[in-house]
């Protein structure tokens, strides 16, 4: 990224993950979900293509980290910074390094899960995400209003790289949540961006789309810290 590029940025996306195909498709689903806003992206310099283990997620909150404290030298600061991994991992690292409001995936869309229902589920790809995820939602303090954690053998990657063929087992999972007393879920990561509203008809609930959730909760922080 040119130092003119950052310069401009706004929101800025740090996907933890070193696939940089995947910061690619976040940073171009994120200009739809904010249009108007200059949408600019980094990928992790070390770790693990696609996070789907738990030292892969350590890995990747190493890396994020490491991202945001370079990013803390530079000037100006970015209007916000969005943490674009599922499980948010480094996030609170990156908070107390940046002077700008910080968005995790999984927190974002948990809060705004829980302005729909009294309780929420998640759905992600990777089946090692089912405890991580229940780790992370503790920490919120939200664990009490979540019913699970439905998770794919396909892993997020496998499911961005074939989406049409996981359609109804994640539209099975929502469902199955739903059942358990879930208000609303979450489809967290970004091998799922998009499914929301993909398979919001085969849903007997509101899905959230975790990226939509953090960036339209930093686009609505931006304006909030003087940088």
């Amino acid at each position: 990224m040119q130092n003119a590029e950052r310069a401009e940025a706004e929101i800025l996306l740090l996907n933890g993950n070193t696939n940089g195909e995947i910061t690619d498709r976040m940073v171009a689903a994120a200009t739809k979900i904010a249009p108007g806003h200059r949408i600019m992206g980094r990928t992790a310099p070390f770790g693990e293509p696609y996070v789907s283990t738990p030292p892969a997620y350590s890995a990747a909150a190493h890396a994020v980290a490491t991202m945001a404290a370079q990013i803390a030298t530079e000037r100006p600061a970015p209007a916000a910074v969005v943490v674009a991994c599922v499980g948010d991992p480094g996030l609170m690292a990156a908070r107390a390094l940046l002077p700008c409001p910080v968005i995790g995936m999984a927190e974002a869309s948990a809060h705004a899960a829980c302005q729909l229902g009294r309780r929420f589920g998640i759905v992600t790809g990777g089946r090692f995400w089912g405890p991580m995820l229940e780790d992370f939602i503790a920490t919120t303090g939200l664990d009490v209003r979540m019913t699970g954690v439905e998770t794919l053998e396909l892993t997020g990657a496998e499911i961005a790289a074939n989406p049409t063929a996981a359609e109804r087992t994640v539209a099975d999972c929502a469902n199955r949540l739903a059942e358990a007393g879930a208000g609303s879920v979450i489809l967290g990561g970004a091998g799922l961006v998009g499914f929301a509203t993909r398979l919001k008809h085969r849903a007997t609930v509101p899905l959230l789309d975790s990226l939509t959730c953090a960036v339209t909760q930093a686009v609505a922080l931006s304006n909030t810290v003087e940088n």
